[in-house]
């Protein structure tokens, strides 16, 4: 009984060091994988390339660098196509409403600010758009400048 004893012992003993390596080397193993992202660069992510027309979903590659880390994946990403393309396809604006038609240029402007950009995107912080005045608009326009023009042949005469 006593050697059944022994022997029991011995084996829980075996068991308990073989466990103990198993954690030990697991714990090694999560120092090394800390150890790999601290030396690795963070994610830089190209721009979002539909796969087809100009928004929808499509992928985007990421790459990390380090002396000892140079790794590529590929994501699915989406451009919303209510986005203006314009800006960049990671950047979105908030626009303020259409200014007047300015007569002299024919034009209408409005500002954005940046509501939100995606994935790190480089986003200017305000932008403007600029549109052609509506058909009335461009009319009284022409209207006016006619007018103008009538006025100074009655001047001159």
């Amino acid at each position: 009984m006593q050697q059944l004893l022994r022997k029991t012992v011995v084996f829980f003993f075996l068991i308990l060091m073989i466990v103990k390596a198993d954690v030990d080397s697991n714990k090694k193993r999560k120092e090394e994988r800390k150890n790999r992202k601290a030396v690795c660069g963070e994610w830089q992510w190209s721009v979002c390339v539909p796969h087809s027309g100009d928004c929808g979903v499509g992928t985007r590659e990421g790459t990390r660098i380090g002396p000892q880390c140079k790794q590529t994946k590929e994501q699915t990403c989406k451009i919303p196509c209510n986005w203006k393309k314009q800006f960049g396809a990671d950047c979105k604006y908030q626009f303020q409403p259409w200014e007047e038609c300015n007569p002299n240029t024919g034009f209408r402007v409005r500002t954005g600010e940046l509501k939100r950009a995606l994935h790190d995107a480089n986003c200017d912080k305000t932008v403007t758009v600029t549109k052609p005045c509506g058909k009335m608009a461009r009319a009284e326009s022409k209207k006016n400048k006619k007018e103008g023009r009538k006025r100074e042949k009655v001047a001159d005469e």
